[in-house]
């Protein structure tokens, strides 16, 4: 059985004047079957069933589940299940059997040009933001991603929100887990970076910068492709990750996330090389010991347990303080918060708990004074029934008829009465 390329040789001999014997002679065929093929009667290559064949029940489920689920996570969930081929082969078979549904609603047009950027090694580190709105914990979540422009190296660190705070808290954890900062950080016009429509830092992130010995760079506006690599890395992670992480907590998304960027992310291919080796030669500076000391401001309720939640951790309070409004206070670097009331008053102050690990810390002398505030609200009174009969009294429905436009005062006409009085007064006649 000839080659779809075979075939098309001996074609194009034939049209040349080539003899069938000198064809088969050239192509080292049988002449009995160079004939077949030039008289249109050749058999055609029947293509092996497909190595996904085994797989294609569970590939099928997968796209049921999420129809945009990146081959490089198939790849992954696969390979344990005992495929043994290439991701290339992957892609080619999920294309060829047709495997994935089609979007009608991503197909998008026109055609983007773009030039790339050499970056120096351990020159530049873009920052940006990925917003989740939806959770396993049922709550909004931001990651600060950070990609080194040279190597691709990402990294990200997930925050409760979006201040300055919260800003810098997440970016020295990013620092920190890519082993030191690049000479500039790029990031586009955050309001917590720049005075809104200008390229001027504000005070606090100017001496951020400077704590950290670093130059930073705002993007022009409108123009995201200037960032384009930690654009890149937010799409590659919320596809390849996110979508499919077996995460509850934010916690577990955290540690999930650390881990995936030093297995998967890190051991991408660039060239000859990985993003990993690429990043272990940049040449990072040093850090200084303590974050940039932001401090956050939050203002709470405290629960009717007088404990105030932060950070999905829980510190306590006085009981005095229950459903009131306090302003929870912690800087970076600090091991320590306080709580103050809404005169200002310092009520309270814990060590603080790790970011998400459901601590719940009560002093001793808020313990002992919660025990007496409940032990003084303890009564042995019967409650008051909640099944009687209790119709309008008169003052009520006095007041209903005033209500109603009518006269307390005015003539009462008891229908019965009348009915009786027209009786007597009809037989009479």
């Amino acid at each position: 059985m000839l080659t779809q390329e075979d075939d098309v040789e001996i074609h194009a001999l034939a049209r040349r004047g080539w003899s069938t014997s000198a064809i088969a002679r050239h192509t080292g065929r049988y002449r009995k079957t160079v004939a077949k093929y030039l008289s249109g009667n050749g058999l055609t290559r029947e293509r092996a069933p497909s190595c996904l064949e085994p797989y294609r029940a569970y590939l099928e489920a997968r796209f049921v589940d999420d129809p945009h689920v990146r081959a490089s996570v198939l790849f992954g969930e696969l390979v344990p299940l005992g495929f043994d081929r290439s991701y290339p082969t992957l892609v080619r078979e999920i294309r060829e059997l047709g495997l994935r549904p089609v979007c009608d609603c991503c197909k998008a047009g026109g055609v983007k040009v773009t030039v790339g950027l050499e970056h120096e090694p351990g020159e530049e580190l873009q920052l940006d933001w990925l917003e989740l709105s939806e959770t396993p914990w049922g709550e909004k979540a931001y990651v600060l991603v950070g990609a080194l422009s040279h190597s691709g190296r990402v990294r990200g660190v997930f925050a409760d929100g979006q201040t300055f705070a919260h800003l810098i808290e997440a970016l020295d954890g990013v620092v920190r887990r890519l082993g030191g900062t690049t000479k500039s950080w790029r990031t586009d016009r955050m309001s917590t970076v720049v005075y809104p429509g200008t390229d001027r830092l504000r005070p606090e992130a100017a001496a951020a910068a400077k704590h950290y010995g670093v130059t930073v760079a705002v993007c022009p506006a409108n123009r995201p492709q200037r960032k384009g690599v930690v654009e890149k890395a937010i799409d590659y992670v919320t596809q390849s990750w996110w979508r499919s992480a077996p995460v509850s907590t934010p916690a577990e998304a955290q540690a999930d996330l650390d881990r995936w960027c030093v297995a998967v992310a890190d051991r991408r291919r660039r060239g000859q090389s990985t993003v990993g080796e690429l990043a272990a030669a940049e040449p990072l500076l040093a850090l200084p010991r303590l974050a940039f000391p932001a401090e956050h401001q939050a203002e709470r309720v405290v629960a009717d347990d007088a404990l105030v939640a932060f950070e999905s951790n829980r510190y306590s309070v006085p009981p005095s303080y229950a459903a009131q409004t306090v302003t929870v206070r912690a800087r970076l670097g600090d091991a320590h918060l306080e709580i103050y009331s809404q005169a200002g008053r310092r009520i309270a102050r814990h060590r603080r708990a790790p970011n998400g690990a459901g601590q719940v810390l009560r002093s001793p002398e808020h313990a002992r004074l919660l025990e007496q505030a409940v032990l003084a609200r303890f009564t042995t009174t019967k409650k008051c029934p909640r099944k009687p009969n209790r119709p309008p009294g008169e003052r009520a429905l006095a007041e209903a008829a005033r209500l109603r436009g009518q006269h307390p005062g005015g003539v009462v006409v008891d229908l019965d009465q009348y009915a009786r009085i027209a009786k007597i007064a009809g037989g009479q006649r």
